[in-house]
């Protein structure tokens, strides 16, 4: 058991030092997610209102999609890309300080964040130990993605505890597939750009720690 762990180390190591978008990418996005947690807990400093996460959100995902695209090239990318992902951390305050103020809110904060670097971390080094091609899943993924986003519009006006946490769980299982796509394309050489690589896995990870949160949330407050 030792040394099949040992030998899959071995390998993420190796993969990891010789492909030099893999290295790049994952040292912005650690740079990324920590100004993330900054700008997250200034929101939280300032008390600002709901609708900053939606403002957020939006402004985010408008600059990843039309205006990070141009600059992926230049380093004006990277600066681009701390400032959609500050935005991102911002627009988590609200929420963070709403699941802060329940009961056992310490605790789901907590859980959620480690979840997320569990599900992070071990796929990750799954598809770097492996250096199976999961290319085949884009097409799946991409219509996953579409069908929880109806089901998810849907349930704004619906709302439905029970929908809500199957697309949580939904989500989860999406963005993870995501993460083995995204790995994958960047060892086999499918992504050369670290800049838009780390955007896609940042998004990822954004969006499992959410639903990890939605989920002990809703979890937490049956009982």
């Amino acid at each position: 058991m030792n040394q099949n762990y040992s030998t899959v180390a071995q390998r993420s190591s190796s993969v990891l030092a010789t492909n030099k978008v893999l290295r790049n990418t994952y040292l912005l996005l650690s740079l990324t997610l920590l100004f993330s947690g900054l700008t997250a807990g200034l929101s939280m400093f300032l008390n600002m209102p709901p609708m900053t996460y939606l403002i957020s959100v939006i402004s985010g995902m408008v600059i990843a999609m039309f205006v990070l695209p141009r600059f992926a090239n230049s380093t004006a990318g990277i600066g681009i890309v701390f400032l959609i992902t500050g935005l991102l951390g911002f627009g988590l305050g609200p929420m963070l300080t709403m699941y802060a103020s329940l009961p056992n809110g310490g605790n789901i904060i907590t859980l959620s964040l480690g979840g997320t670097g569990i599900i992070f971390m071990g796929l990750s080094a799954y598809a770097l130990a492996t250096r199976k091609d999961f290319s085949f899943l884009g097409g799946f993924l991409m219509v996953g993605f579409l069908l929880v986003l109806i089901a998810a519009l849907a349930n704004i006006f619906l709302q439905i505890p029970a929908m809500s946490l199957a697309i949580s769980s939904v989500v989860i299982l999406i963005m993870s597939g995501f993460i083995l796509y995204d790995t994958s394309r960047i060892i086999h050489g499918g992504e050369t750009n670290y800049v838009l690589a780390t955007i896609g896995l940042y998004m990822t990870i954004f969006n499992i720690f959410i639903s990890l949160l939605q989920i002990l949330g809703i979890m937490g407050n049956d009982d």
